[in-house]
């Protein structure tokens, strides 16, 4: 009796286990996009937007503080200084989460126009999918 209840639950563990393997290869199927990110900051015109934008900010405090220089302490040049680079992370890291936001929007686009089941990052697929990475570029101008 003990013997053949373990066959029974044996038996429903195989069946349970062969049941979200094969709903799990379901999706098999659908294609998958290849994504290189590393190209899509290098070539996007918006990124090079936002780099200029950047760079604008930098060079505008950097002239702010270089004019200021010479008729104020050395002691308030580093707190000027230390204001200057805290308002310029600020500014990286606003302009660094639009871009994101500018990728991701760009991406799930592209994915549901090419009915894409999964999208990897190109440096983590040594070889198969659909490369994306124009289609996203474009979607981000």
């Amino acid at each position: 009796m003990i013997k053949h209840r373990k066959h029974i639950i044996t038996a429903l563990v195989m069946m349970f286990t062969l049941t979200v393997l094969l709903a799990g290869c379901s999706g098999a199927n659908q294609a998958v996009g290849i994504l290189d990110v590393n190209r899509v900051m290098s070539e996007s015109p918006k990124v090079k937007q936002f780099q200029d934008q950047l760079n604008a900010k930098g060079k505008e405090l950097s002239d702010k503080l270089e004019k200021d220089k010479a008729s104020i302490s050395a002691e308030e040049f580093q707190k000027r200084q230390e204001v200057a680079y805290s308002d310029f992370l600020k500014t990286k890291q606003d302009l660094e989460t639009q871009i994101d936001n500018s990728i991701k929007q760009a991406l799930e686009q592209v994915t549901k126009e090419k009915k894409l089941g999964v999208v990897l990052y190109k440096n983590s697929v040594a070889q198969g999918g659909i490369d994306i990475t124009d289609d996203v570029i474009k979607k981000m101008q």
